[in-house]
C-alpha cells in the first residue's frame, strides 16, 4: 500500500530509508511506498520529518542577572528566528528551539553583567545588539538565522522601581518643562516680531503722511508763489502804463471815488488847506 504526503510550502521534509536521511523533499504532494518484509526480500521503511521554515518568535522570560554595579533585575527576551537549514537544525542539535533558548540566555547574561544600571536604562539597544552579535553566529552552525533580539521587559527590585518612576516621571515633567518654555520663547519672539514689523510698517505709513503733507505743502507753497508772482506782474505792468499814461493813473482814481461815493458810510476827507497851497503857489 502506497500513502501520500502533501508538503506546502511552509515546511520541508526530511526522507528517511532505515534511519538514514537520503533527501529533502520540497513543497508538493509526495509519494511513500510502504514497507514490504518478505523475509527474503524487504523494502527500506521510509520516514519523512516535516520542518517548519517560518519566521517565529522565541521568549525568554524573567530571567534574574546581576549588573555590573551588582543589581538584580529580571529581563524577558524576544527572537526572532528562521529555520535556513533543515538538515543542520534536525542534525546539528538534539532540540534547536532549545539550544537557541540556551544561547540567548547566556548571551544576555554575559551583557547585563558587563553593564551597570544606568547604561541599562539609558541604551536598552546594546543588550539586544549584544545579544544578537553573539548568538548570531553559533545559531548559524546549527541552521537557525536570528533576525531580530528585543528586550521585552525590564523588571527592578521594588525599592528601586520606586525610585525610578520617580525619576522617570520627573524626566517627564522635565521635558514638558522644556517644551513650554521653547514653545513660550517662540510665542514671545513671534510676538516681538510682530510688534516689530507693526512698528516699521507705523513708520513707514508716517514717513509716507509726511512725504505726501511736505508734497501737498510745496505744492501750495509753489501755487501762492506763482499767483503772489501774477500779481507783481500785474502790478508792474499797471505802474508802466500809469507812467506812459498819467491820464490812466487819474481815471483809476475817479473810479475808485465813484466806488466810494456809492456807500452811504463811505467818507471822504479833503485836505484843504494843501490844496490852496497849491493854488497860492500857482498864483
Amino acid at each position: 500500500m502506497r500513502r501520500e504526503m502533501i508538503i506546502k510550502a511552509t515546511h520541508r521534509g526530511l526522507w528517511y530509508e532505515d534511519g538514514v536521511m537520503t533527501k529533502v523533499l520540497e513543497a508538493g504532494r509526495h509519494v511513500i511506498p510502504s514497507q514490504v518484509d518478505l523475509g527474503f526480500y524487504r523494502t527500506p521503511k521510509v520516514e519523512v520529518v516535516l520542518v517548519d521554515m517560518r519566521e517565529r518568535d522565541l521568549t525568554i522570560k524573567g530571567q534574574e542577572i546581576l549588573t555590573a554595579d551588582k543589581v538584580a533585575i529580571r529581563v524577558s527576551i524576544i527572537v526572532y528566528f528562521q529555520v535556513t537549514d533543515a538538515v543542520s537544525a534536525l542534525h546539528r542539535v538534539a532540540n534547536y528551539e532549545d539550544r537557541l533558548y540556551s544561547d540567548v540566555q547566556l548571551a544576555a547574561r554575559r551583557s547585563l553583567a558587563s553593564m551597570t544600571l544606568e547604561e541599562i536604562l539609558t541604551n536598552r539597544n546594546r543588550l539586544s545588539e549584544d545579544i544578537l552579535r553573539e548568538v548570531k553566529e553559533a545559531a548559524a552552525t546549527y541552521g537557525v538565522a536570528i533576525l531580530r533580539a528585543d528586550v521585552k521587559d525590564l523588571i527592578f527590585p521594588g525599592n528601586l522601581q520606586e525610585i525610578m518612576n520617580r525619576v522617570l516621571a520627573a524626566e517627564r515633567m522635565s521635558q514638558v518643562q522644556l517644551v513650554e518654555a521653547r514653545t513660550g520663547a517662540e510665542v514671545r519672539r513671534l510676538e516681538a516680531q510682530a510688534q516689530a514689523a507693526g512698528r516699521v510698517a507705523e513708520a513707514e505709513a508716517l514717513v509716507r503722511a509726511q512725504r505726501v503733507a511736505a508734497e501737498g505743502q510745496a505744492d501750495a507753497e509753489r501755487i501762492k508763489a506763482s499767483a503772489e508772482i501774477h500779481v507783481l506782474q500785474q502790478r508792474e505792468r499797471a505802474a508802466e502804463a500809469y507812467r506812459t499814461h498819467p491820464a490812466l493813473l487819474r481815471v483809476h482814481e475817479l473810479e475808485t471815488l465813484r466806488e466810494i461815493a456809492r456807500s452811504g458810510n463811505a467818507r471822504l476827507y479833503v485836505d484843504f488847506d494843501r490844496s490852496r497851497e497849491r493854488d497860492s503857489g500857482a498864483d
